[in-house]
């Protein structure tokens, strides 16, 4: 009996232990890179073990570089580049290759010029215009435009070979991104532990596996990266992009036009700031927000019509909203942020004399490193050093809190923050990489106002294998329009803070 008592004891350590190893639950890394595809990524994985993560973190950036080595309209090296250089000679090019410019076909006539490869071209007039600080004429624009509509290339899909009929600029943009992002996501899904991932490269993101991703949409008319999302959604195994020309574009003679434009006119759109379009096709997402910044609402809900399962949001000019049906069936519950006693006394607008005319902008332009974004803090102390709010909180969520050890060792710092990520993601047009802008409203962690005076805005960064920073500077905020440039140091090549009236909406 002693015998098999120990035998039956044994196997259910055993099976137990067996268990364990079985139900290990998953757990999520996150990772951020900049100059990705030359604009910002962020990674998030749903895997069983570390290794598993690294290898899919691994996947995505070499899937990225394969596919970019090919598509690539500013690498000089990239096959596309090659084949551009080329000249009514059949060249064999990949099949990535031909599978993007067969969907530039489709997507030409699907929108009715509306998105064409070769608006390259008159982006390259307005540029140049840019330069000038002089409207291009007619006459320019004209040819310009003339140019789109030649035919630049002949698929032959059976010999495998792409023929390139004319000389007019062409840059595979658009859905293009969107193409290469849901092929990184699949690649990371085929490791061995990996259940779910997202990527986000410049706002416009695919998540697929087993997760839900809570989805902010950038507000086109208040584009600071703190800025609160306009509108939440909720999505699994779908793709998300944004387009609009809020963030890029051209000034010229102190107005902005959009780096969008019309193939079909030659100018920049200026309708819609910004179009946001779900959809489970990530290549549709990207080619539909693009087309819908030209084509008007009404031509947008009709071509929308033709694909299931697509939802879209448009911000016009005015600042009025034009929504799909079933748009509004994808929003997020609503989940505030938790709110803590206010970490410093403050005073009613009635008493405390804080000018609401004005704001802080607290500009961060990171060293042009190809690794991964530093981790990044950014907040206000008051003239005792006490903390008033945090503007920004950057970090790899698993393992690098610490390295920001200024503001990790602050409790209240710390409490500030707390219960405030209330997305996982924002999506948003594209941005230039590297480039950060934080606002300031003159109110504490708890939301009023603060008093009018000196305080101090603390910067401190650190980046994995690389250095730790921290900038701390004085600023009197009482009304008065003052701009300060910062020094630059390892991680961060650029820092400003300015001090302005709040522009008229």
């Amino acid at each position: 009996m002693r015998i098999r008592y120990v035998i039956l004891t044994f196997l259910t350590v055993a099976i137990s232990a067996a268990t364990i190893v079985i139900i290990r639950r998953p757990a999520t890394y996150t990772a951020q890179y900049e100059r990705v595809l030359g604009t910002s990524m962020e990674v998030t994985l749903r895997a069983s073990s570390d290794q598993a993560a690294q290898k899919a973190e691994a996947v995505i950036l070499d899937q990225i570089a394969h596919d970019s080595h090919i598509l690539s309209s500013y690498d000089p090296s990239s096959e596309f580049s090659q084949w551009f250089r080329t000249q009514g000679v059949p060249m064999r090019v990949s099949p990535e290759l031909i599978t993007v410019l067969a969907l530039f076909d489709q997507w030409r006539e699907s929108t009715q010029g509306a998105l064409d490869a070769s608006a390259e071209n008159l982006s390259r007039v307005w540029a140049a215009a840019a330069n000038a600080q002089e409207l291009p004429t007619p006459q320019t624009i004209a040819a310009a435009v003339a140019g789109v509509r030649t035919r630049h290339w002949l698929i032959d899909p059976t010999t495998g070979t792409v023929t390139h009929t004319s000389t007019v600029p062409l840059a595979l943009n658009s859905f293009t991104k969107s193409f290469i992002v849901d092929r990184a996501v699949r690649a990371a899904l085929a490791v061995r532990g990996v259940e779910a991932a997202v990527v986000n490269i410049g706002g416009d993101l695919v998540a697929r596996g087993d997760w839900t991703e809570r989805v902010g949409v950038s507000d086109p008319l208040h584009s600071a990266d703190n800025e609160s999302p306009m509108t939440q959604v909720v999505i699994r195994n779908r793709a998300v992009a944004t387009s609009g020309g809020y963030r890029r574009g051209f000034d010229i003679a102190g107005r902005h036009y959009s780096h969008i434009v019309d193939p079909r006119t030659g100018q920049p759109t200026g309708h819609v700031l910004s179009a946001t379009v779900i959809a489970d096709d990530a290549v549709n997402a990207g080619a539909l927000a693009t087309a819908f910044c030209v084509l008007t609402p009404v031509e947008s809900e009709q071509l929308a019509a033709r694909f299931s399962h697509t939802e879209f949001l448009l911000v016009l000019a005015d600042g009025s909203r034009v929504e799909s049906a079933g748009w509004r069936d994808l929003a997020a519950p609503r989940r505030d942020p938790i709110r803590l006693p206010s970490p410093v006394a403050s005073l009613n607008a009635a008493e405390q004399g804080w000018n609401q005319n004005f704001e802080l902008t607290v500009g961060v332009e990171l060293a042009p490193t190809y690794g991964r974004r530093p981790y990044l803090a950014v907040w206000i102390e008051d003239k005792d050093r006490f903390p008033v709010r945090t503007l920004a909180l950057w970090f790899d969520k698993t393992r690098y809190l610490p390295e920001l050890r200024a503001w990790y060792r602050g409790d209240r710092l710390r409490s500030m923050a707390e219960g405030t990520q209330i997305v996982d993601t924002v999506s948003s047009a594209t941005r230039s990489p590297g480039r950060y802008t934080f606002r300031w409203d003159g109110k504490d962690g708890h939301g009023k106002l603060v008093a009018p005076g000196t305080y101090a805005v603390t910067i401190e960064a650190a980046c994995e294998h690389g250095t730790y920073q921290l900038m701390r500077q004085d600023m009197d905020f009482s009304g008065t329009s003052r701009r300060i440039d910062l020094a630059a140091n390892t991680e961060i090549a650029a820092a400003w803070l300015d001090y302005h009236r709040v522009a008229a909406p």
